[in-house]
């Protein structure tokens, strides 16, 4: 089945990482993905950029409207995600308990719905 490992983000208080700090983690990351990659779990994956860099388009009457910015003002937001295969839900919670680990951030786990209802 496919799984969607959801990060939802939030702006993280304090300093920001140093180069080396970041570089460092971004490694961390490189292996994790390799190992998913190696295993066969791996299907897609991306970090997003911040809210702000968001816009919005809405299909009202005969218009298409674009708005700058989230859809929702709330301090949470979609920081990035997976889309991996694994045989059942074990598997993607424990790929999903990995990323965790490394990113000290809550994942949530979804599987698609037509995988389900199939």
């Amino acid at each position: 089945m496919t799984y969607y490992l959801l990060r939802p983000g939030q702006a993280v208080p304090g300093a920001p990482m140093s180069e080396d700090e970041m570089n460092e983690h971004m490694q961390a990351i490189w292996r994790l993905e390799a190992d998913m990659k190696s295993t066969g779990a791996w299907v897609f994956g991306g970090r997003l950029h911040d809210p702000s860099t968001a816009t919005v388009v809405r299909a009202e009457a005969d218009d298409v409207l674009t708005t700058d910015g989230p859809f929702a003002e709330t301090k949470d937001h979609l920081g990035g995600f997976y889309l991996i295969r694994t045989s059942n839900l074990d598997g993607a919670l424990e790929w999903a308990g990995k990323v965790s680990a490394l990113i000290r951030a809550s994942i949530e786990v979804r599987p698609f719905v037509d995988e389900m209802t199939s």
